[in-house]
């Protein structure tokens, strides 16, 4: 794919965004959290980056590097889970924000990986007061659809975490990625009603929320084309 190759990080030089002028900036937001004894602690990262990368494909923006640590706290109970505060992220955004516009980039879209980073559609929100342009991408009605095209059956509230969605984007994507296990770890708990104040650890052991069993490369690929696609509404909010 231009301007990435193998790597999560984009690649091009100086010369070459100067001469693609893209008006539009993607920030890749991820973060670093258990998802299972068969996905990588990093999968969150790598499914924004591999979205911002497929819409880099079709569209014309500027791929940023991904913020890969965020607000996992959800996840404090299985070890190797690494987070920031939310005021953190906050001011790590607003400050990214500030840096494209000094370099003549006035649009910016979050490209969120990971559910939890609630903070990210407050920064959103309050971008639009200033009058500044920023989306939060993909919303939930994009990964509905997403989710749809793709033939996933699972909704989202079943289909939470390390589930039949998420491995069915790396089985796509990067299938090194996933564990030859991953058909072994189904887990339900659709009630969750206490879920933020008691951390994900409450509802299962394992640390999947899904059915991972029912995942395949096929409805990976149908789900990020959707994604793509959607992507299309995005810049004509920002054009308004």
């Amino acid at each position: 794919m231009t301007g990435y190759g193998d790597y999560l990080l984009p690649m091009s030089t100086a010369a070459q965004e100067r001469e693609r002028g893209a008006e539009v900036a993607l920030l890749p937001v991820g973060s670093f959290e258990q998802h299972g004894a068969f996905l990588p602690l990093a999968t969150d990262t790598v499914i924004a980056v591999t979205v911002a990368r497929a819409i880099g494909e079709a569209y014309p923006v500027f791929q940023l590097p991904p913020i890969t640590i965020s607000c996992s706290h959800e996840h404090a109970a299985w070890r190797g889970t690494v987070s920031i505060s939310a005021s953190t992220l906050y001011a790590v955004v607003t400050d990214v924000t500030e840096s494209l516009r000094a370099s003549g980039v006035e649009r910016l879209v979050l490209v969120s990986g990971h559910g939890g980073n609630y903070v990210l559609g407050n920064v959103v929100q309050e971008a639009g007061v200033r009058g500044r342009s920023m989306a939060l991408f993909p919303s939930e009605n994009d990964w509905a659809a997403a989710r749809v095209a793709g033939g996933v059956e699972l909704t989202a509230v079943s289909d939470m975490h390390a589930g039949e969605l998420e491995t069915s984007i790396l089985l796509h994507a990067h299938p090194a990625l996933v564990g030859a296990d991953y058909a072994e770890h189904d887990h339900l708990a659709d009630d969750r009603e206490r879920f933020l104040t008691l951390g994900l650890g409450a509802y299962t052991e394992s640390g999947v929320v899904g059915r991972p069993s029912l995942a395949s490369a096929e409805k990976g690929r149908g789900a990020l084309a959707s994604l793509v696609t959607s992507f299309g509404g995005v810049l004509a909010a920002l054009d308004r």
